[in-house]
């Protein structure tokens, strides 16, 4: 009889948020989430439902952007964007995006751990209290592009 090797699941559940995920299930459940249809490359109204430093399947370094659309069409829907960072043009197009989502941080790298803590620091500022026009769109050669076009103060 051959050996089963059974894989150590709980490194997935220290880098996701299991209460979100949960509810975000259950949701999903509720209102059909197999309804899912994939957006199109095109102009959007969003808020940013999740920014962090996290790994890519190659356990690189990546910056995980969630937004969540918030009017029209595909409202309710959701656009990932994944970045790996192990390259100064990839941190380039972070930091450039950081940027656009104006938060009163500072945006720089000094090492991965400050790096993590200033994505938490920008979702901090910005969680409730900004919206965002996004341009979602595509390289010629397949890479998604996201593009922050204007800022909006929430209203409280």
């Amino acid at each position: 009889m051959e050996e089963i090797t059974m894989i150590d699941f709980s490194k997935f559940d220290k880098q996701v948020d299991l209460e979100g995920l949960r509810k975000d299930i259950e949701e999903a459940e509720k209102n059909g989430g197999g309804d899912y249809k994939e957006v199109p490359c095109g102009t959007y109204e969003v808020r940013i439902q999740k920014l962090e430093l996290t790994q890519s399947s190659k356990d690189d370094p990546m910056v995980t952007c969630w937004f969540k659309i918030i009017a029209g069409e595909y409202k309710g829907s959701l656009i990932f964007m994944n970045q790996v960072i192990t390259k100064p043009f990839q941190f380039h197009i972070v930091n450039d995006f950081l940027r656009s989502l104006e938060s009163e941080q500072e945006i720089k790298f000094e090492s991965y751990r400050q790096y993590a803590e200033l994505l938490m620091d920008i979702m901090e500022d910005i969680d409730g209290s900004c919206e965002y026009v996004l341009e979602y769109g595509e390289t010629s050669k397949g890479f998604s592009t996201f593009k922050i076009t204007d800022v909006f103060d929430v209203e409280e």
